[in-house]
């Protein structure tokens, strides 16, 4: 599937980070129908087919790699206007299973990635504008058992989307966040081998009201609103959760 030249990203460049699979390749697909031009950073190489322009392996935790995909993203596919912060990992496991070089782990990937695209595509935006997009998790407003530390990092990706938002504003650069909640992904059906995990899900899809896991499409769906807002909604955090997490 080529990128539309009719649709409303229509000329636009995105980047999309951890978009080989999962959450991340629905929004690389639903962006490319919207007409952007899609570049993929991820540590897997891009699945054949994939409607990308161009894609580069590096770890989003790692400054220097990031730096270099990004500027060469920039120079050769042209201007970046939109970045969805997507990439991110977890292990469910309570927190007293931990040991520190998990939480290295988690805090690398989930956050440390975000602040590092972030503080390497703003200036590309500067007197252009643009769109960030952060995919953090209902984790982090609500908290999840055997999710402590991924619930950190992605309750600080929302803070942290707050406060770039105001940063960036002045630039007419957007920042929101997307929250999904449970999602059926692949990472998901793995998890879903423990037992435990397997009890956990079926309980909290009797809880939800629409009683069904979110499809990466509905997270992609709420990406492109963000992507394609014409300009006056900025810090905002969006669940996409069944209702599961009302906000009051």
């Amino acid at each position: 599937m080529a990128a539309s030249t009719a649709g409303p990203l229509a000329g636009k460049v995105a980047v999309v980070t951890g978009g080989v699979k999962g959450i991340g390749a629905a929004i690389v697909a639903r962006l490319a129908a919207d007409g952007a031009r899609v570049a993929i950073l991820d540590r897997d190489p891009a699945a054949p087919g994939q409607p990308i322009v161009a894609s580069a392996q590096a770890d989003v935790g790692d400054y220097a790699a990031v730096s270099a995909a990004l500027t060469r993203f920039n120079d050769e596919v042209g201007p970046i206007d939109i970045l969805v912060n997507n990439a991110g990992w977890d292990r469910v496991q309570p927190f007293l299973a931990n040991e520190p070089p998990l939480w290295d782990t988690l805090v690398r990937i989930n956050l440390i990635g975000v602040f590092n695209t972030i503080h390497i595509v703003l200036p590309m935006m500067k007197g252009r504008g643009g769109r960030i997009i952060n995919i953090a998790s209902d984790a982090g407003r609500v908290g999840s058992s055997g999710e402590a530390v991924y619930s950190a990092c992605k309750g600080g990706t929302i803070a942290f989307t707050k406060a770039m938002a105001r940063e960036a504003a002045r630039e007419r650069v957007l920042i929101n966040c997307v929250c999904p909640g449970p999602t059926d992904t692949p990472l998901l059906t793995g998890m879903r081998e423990e037992e435990s995990v397997d009890r956990l899900m079926d309980a909290i899809v009797k809880s939800t009201p629409l009683r069904k896991l979110a499809t990466p499409e509905d997270i992609a769906a709420a990406v492109a609103y963000f992507a394609g807002e014409p300009g006056h909604v900025t810090g905002q955090i969006l669940s996409v959760s069944g209702g599961l997490t009302m906000a009051g």
